[in-house]
């Protein structure tokens, strides 16, 4: 992958097209890490240089440690040498946080995503010394998430410049909606950008981002570089029709339900997993949701008729 920039092409230190992975379950609700393995497969032979693990879309919150360093290890061992895996060690808890990172390391993780602290709302020294715990307890690559719609707290420009210094701190994963600030935060800190919202993906690469962490890229893996290679070819006309062609697919996955949820069924539908079984609090698609999602899968070409 593309670590240095070029005057058209933007550095790249965890590739350009990254899906934040789903976490497959049996129907009894136990990891299926073979599962997993399969949509990891397929994920990078559709065109994904990187993939998120243990993120939010893969139901972190109630994933425990044995699991991820399991699902890690095989997904690492699987397709570990033709696309970055990168571990979320995302907790509001500090001393948590770091034992995720450890383990994600150990487990063969050559990258981390680190969140802010979520629903306790700490301040932005509390921000910042958390991330900066994280970072420091790994020898691995950091990309900031920076999410306040669900964290309930943003990273603040000053904690983000001062993270910027952090030698293993390189990116910023940006879900604020806010593309010109975001815009202005890559020019100032130097810090790589990836857009985490699937509706502003082709926003964020026409405006100078590494690359993408998509969920509905479980789907549109090769559109997402086709629209990448596009953008680096200067021909911005060529990947906004991308965008447009894709717009179904992000509204049908990212609308109206929620993404890892959504993401699970699409899979389940193209027969790549077994099950979309999710864990509580998540629930599965109504047959309705269901039935308007593979509307537009089919529709797009996605699913066979």
């Amino acid at each position: 992958m593309n670590t240095t920039a070029s005057p058209r092409v933007p550095a790249r230190t965890f590739g350009s097209v990254a899906t934040a992975m789903v976490t497959p379950f049996h129907e009894d609700g136990s990891i299926d890490v073979d599962a997993g393995v399969a949509v990891a497969v397929k994920l990078v032979d559709d065109g994904c240089d990187a993939l998120v693990l243990h993120g939010t879309t893969g139901e972190s919150p109630t994933t425990h440690q044995p699991e991820k360093d399991e699902l890690m290890r095989a997904v690492v061992d699987a397709v570990g040498e033709r696309a970055m895996i990168i571990g979320g060690a995302g907790s509001n808890d500090t001393a948590h946080a770091v034992r995720i990172a450890q383990g994600a390391e150990r487990s063969g993780a050559q990258g981390l995503l680190v969140v802010s602290p979520y629903y306790n709302r700490p301040s932005q020294e509390g921000v910042y010394r958390h991330i900066r715990a994280v970072a420091d307890a790994v020898d691995l690559p950091v990309i900031l998430y920076d999410i306040p719609g669900r964290t309930g707290v943003a990273i603040g420009d000053d904690t983000l410049d001062r993270l910027a210094e952090h030698p293993r701190v390189k990116a910023v994963k940006d879900a604020t909606g806010n593309v010109p600030a975001g815009f202005e935060r890559m020019a100032r800190t130097g810090l790589e950008f990836y857009s985490g919202d699937d509706a502003l993906n082709f926003d964020w690469l026409a405006h100078g981002a590494s690359g993408v962490i998509s969920v509905v890229g479980h789907v549109t893996a090769g559109a997402y570089a086709e629209m990448v290679r596009a953008v680096d070819a200067g021909d911005l006309p060529g990947a906004r029709d991308v965008a447009a062609r894709l717009r179904p697919v992000v509204a049908a996955l990212m609308g109206g339900g929620q993404g890892a949820v959504m993401a699970k069924h699409a899979l389940h539908l193209q027969g790549v997993i077994p099950s979309p079984a999710v864990r509580l609090p998540l629930v599965s698609a109504t047959d309705r949701e269901v039935d308007a999602l593979a509307a537009v899968l089919r529709e797009q070409g996605l699913l066979r008729a």
